[in-house]
């Protein structure tokens, strides 16, 4: 069998294991230590937010935004349909509703039309959402332009997925630093990694001082033990921190790696009539973490299933687009507003291959057997 030929494998850039070492001659292995401090400072030198807190995950970040910023039992949540269940599990946790809004057809993100009319239906009712989640899917970013004209028009904070998006930006200014809170992923299949972790970007000092003091188990300030609200073990180790300091030092240099391979894909597949692929605005910039195309089955019919079933007969990894939220049985029965353009795009969609450490070779090899599966 051909050497397997993974979607998003993890990418060292050798100095990881300086740090990790650090850590270990001084002792620091417990979460907190110093790499924990200099990687936050990293993270807002990079994005130029004001405030990081490094968590144990994206979804502890999202759960920790929502935490502080007092969302609670019944609160209305609008969150883009079309993503990862993290970006809309948290808002279960806190027994609040999450309401899912559809895509727009471009950069495949939340749809700033079907978010008004959802924003507008709960007026109504005399009920204002408390939060939006928007996410730029697979690092491209959303149209932030009219989200932010939505959000100063109806008073509404914005959360900022950008678990998929570091190293992403619009209008120049780095994704995860436009809404009131703003959250980064470090999974393993993530554009860097800290083998998991996560982070909260914030401009807002109250809200840093919250979800900091939330995320170590709500502990007073005090010499003893104390605890006036529940908090949680959200916090990054500083041994995985090390890890991210590393990466940190390779992080341009991997999103152009992965923008390389957007384009191989896009010289070889884009004169196929029926291929499309996400749409990067003239004022935005993607890491394109994921390159993600659609194949329309009107024109290419049955295409998407040939090429599914050959990549994996070539032992290459390929993933279906995220099932929406609202399509999802666990949200059976949650609200929904738009059309049908998150429901088409993971009926006709799919993810290649778009590790950050492919050669030529194993690029060709997968787009050769996409042209062969014609």
């Amino acid at each position: 069998m051909k050497p397997k030929i993974w979607l998003s494998p993890p990418h060292m850039g050798g100095s990881e294991v300086h740090y990790v070492q650090e850590a270990f001659e001084s002792n620091y292995i417990a979460p907190t230590g110093p790499s924990v401090d200099a990687f936050e400072d990293a993270l807002c030198k990079y994005t130029g937010s004001r405030y990081a807190i490094a968590t144990s995950s994206g979804t502890a970040a999202i759960h920790l935004a929502l935490l502080a910023l007092g969302i609670t039992r019944g609160d209305i949540v609008l969150c883009q349909s079309l993503t990862f269940c993290a970006s809309a599990n948290p808002i279960m946790y806190q027994g609040a509703v999450p309401v899912f809004i559809d895509s727009e057809p471009a950069s495949w993100n939340i749809c700033p039309n079907a978010a008004e009319d959802a924003i507008l239906y709960y007026i109504r009712k005399g009920i204002v959402p408390k939060a939006i989640m928007v996410v730029h899917l697979y690092g491209m970013p959303a149209c932030m332009q009219e989200m932010l004209y939505l959000s100063r028009k109806y008073n509404i904070p914005i959360i900022e997925d950008a678990a998929e998006a570091l190293g992403s930006a619009f209008q120049e200014k780095k994704a995860g630093t436009f809404g009131d809170a703003g959250i980064l992923s470090f999974n393993g299949n993530k554009i860097i990694t800290t083998s998991g972790g996560g982070a909260l970007l914030t401009d807002r000092a109250a809200l840093a001082e919250r979800a900091r003091y939330l995320a170590s188990q709500a502990r007073e300030n005090v010499a003893h033990y104390e605890h006036r609200e529940i908090g949680y073990n959200y916090r990054l180790s500083n041994v995985c921190a090390g890890i991210g300091l590393g990466q940190m030092k390779v992080l341009d240099q991997r999103v152009q790696q992965r923008r390389h391979v957007f384009m191989h894909y896009k010289q070889k597949l884009e004169n196929i009539t029926g291929i499309s692929f996400q749409h990067e605005q003239d004022t935005a910039y993607s890491n394109r973490w994921l390159t993600a195309l659609q194949i329309d089955p009107a024109m290419l019919l049955g295409l998407r299933l040939r090429l599914f079933e050959n990549l994996a007969a070539e032992n290459i990894e390929a993933r279906p687009v995220w099932k929406p939220m609202h399509m999802q049985p666990v949200f059976q029965g949650t609200q929904f507003f738009g059309s049908d353009v998150a429901q088409r795009l993971y009926k006709n969609g799919i993810c290649l291959p778009s590790g950050s450490a492919l050669t030529s070779g194993e690029l060709d090899r997968i787009t050769g057997c996409m042209l062969r599966s014609q």
